[in-house]
């Protein structure tokens, strides 16, 4: 969407896979300071979301990377959803992270 470099303002589209449908949303860079931070939004899903990422330095022999989101959606029908959209967040984001883990320890 963007071309690089990252900055605020910066748009990056996504597509992935939630509660067995494909999904393709842009992300809108919020906050970016390199190698500590990055928040993205987007309003544009069923279910807006907000994503933090951080990172420090451990030591010199490690970073440790803290991954937030935020959102949801609203109304009667998002109330009975919420628990399950909630368990399908939380499965998407381990196995994104597992991969992202596999790709920079290769």
């Amino acid at each position: 969407m963007t071309e690089p470099p990252l900055k605020v303002g910066s748009e990056i589209e996504f597509v992935a896979g939630f509660m067995g449908r494909r999904l393709t949303y842009t992300y809108r860079v919020a906050e970016f300071v390199p190698r500590e931070r990055l928040v993205m939004s987007t309003t544009r899903l069923p279910f807006p979301m907000e994503t933090a990422y951080t990172w420090s330095d451990r030591d010199g022999t490690a970073t440790l990377m803290t991954s937030r989101n935020r959102g949801g959606a609203s109304g009667r029908l998002a109330r009975l959803l919420t628990p399950i959209a909630s368990a399908a967040v939380r499965r998407a984001t381990r196995k994104d992270l597992a991969r992202l883990r596999q790709i920079l320890e290769a």
